[in-house]
């Protein structure tokens, strides 16, 4: 399997979580399951084996994008919304860095939602953690993309009108080729994924639920208690205490006793998505505390930085139909000349 770090310089002498912890105060609220990322992302780097003078970290705007102020790595906080472009220019440019993108359900999905779904269609070599709290905590507590249904927020007094969005079915949905959901609580396993999504190459997103103590406390309270099924691969699709299974029927998966029906077991590297987007929205009338978390897409494909790179070196446009990544001739001066010039030029007498 391609490695997305593969480039990227690695440390000369081994790092320690010490060395991605930065001079500034973390600010966040006391509870936030922005800590427990935090914690996770810094433990996390010194196992990538990467020079922090290579790692990139870009946010927007909101609790979550604090977060290059935290990491002592090169980053930038960006305008709302925008961090995906930003990041997709140095995934294009800088073949040596590993580029992150920290942001959380209102700027990725509102004002930032068409960033990335280009981003992710693109399948651009970066890693996207998405800090979803279901609530707009920067601006104090408005409904945000992800917010359920009816909630009584400060702009919805009356309940929202309408439905949320679930991100990893919009980044299946985008042709995302990694995609995961962990909690924040779960600092292990959200470890293991956030370095499983980091060595992935192409467009990875990280879906975290976390928790905002202050404007809506407890919104994930059922998924962490009995109502996870974590996804392994090839394991049976089960909650933790085996009582409750994903089964297939002719009307695609659904839940069942697990005891009494055959559970599938999962397998994230099935080229077609389709198993993934159902998983991804499962639920029920009568259980609709049951959420699934763990890897739900890894496949290979090539990645838009690396076909736009290898256009760039073979010297000259590729005829429709050939492969981009054959190399070419470099071109006379002549050549050059014609290419930049192009066909469709004509001179005003």
């Amino acid at each position: 399997m391609s490695n997305g770090l593969t480039g990227v310089p690695l440390a000369i002498n081994p790092l320690s979580r010490k060395d991605f912890v930065s001079d500034q105060d973390v600010r966040w609220c006391p509870g936030c399951g922005d800590y427990a990322i935090l914690s996770a992302f810094q433990q996390l780097m010194p196992n990538l084996g990467i020079r922090k003078e290579n790692t990139v970290i870009i946010s927007g705007i909101g609790c979550s994008s604090r977060f290059p102020y935290y990491v002592d790595s090169f980053g930038m906080h960006t305008i709302h919304g925008r961090a995906l472009t930003l990041a997709t220019g140095l995934a294009m440019t800088r073949s040596d860095l590993a580029v992150f993108v920290i942001t959380g359900d209102g700027d990725a999905l509102s004002i930032g939602g068409n960033h990335l779904i280009h981003a992710l269609r693109r399948n651009v070599n970066l890693t996207v953690v998405l800090f979803n709290n279901e609530i707009y905590g920067l601006t104090k507590g408005q409904f945000s993309p992800t917010s359920v249904l009816g909630k009584v927020t400060k702009t919805s007094p009356m309940g929202t009108v309408e439905p949320p969005v679930n991100a990893s079915a919009l980044a299946l949905g985008a042709g995302a080729t990694f995609v995961a959901r962990v909690l924040a609580s779960d600092r292990k396993r959200m470890s293991q994924v956030l370095e499983r999504a980091a060595k992935h190459r192409g467009a990875s997103l990280v879906e975290v639920y976390q928790n905002c103590p202050i404007f809506n406390d407890g919104a994930f309270e059922d998924v962490n208690s009995d109502g996870l099924i974590w996804l392994e691969d090839g394991q049976p699709a089960v909650t933790a205490d085996g009582k409750l299974g994903v089964v297939a029927g002719p009307d695609g998966i659904g839940l069942a006793d697990a005891s009494g029906a055959d559970v599938i077991s999962h397998n994230p590297h099935i080229a077609n998505p389709s198993r993934a987007f159902e998983l991804s929205q499962l639920s029920s009338a009568e259980r609709p505390d049951v959420s699934v978390a763990g890897i739900l897409r890894e496949v290979e494909a090539p990645t838009f930085d690396d076909l736009s790179r290898a256009q760039v070196d073979i010297g000259c446009p590729r005829p429709w139909g050939e492969n981009p990544l054959q190399p070419a001739p470099a071109l006379t001066d002549d050549q050059l000349a014609e290419a930049i010039a192009g066909p469709d030029t004509w001179v005003i007498d």
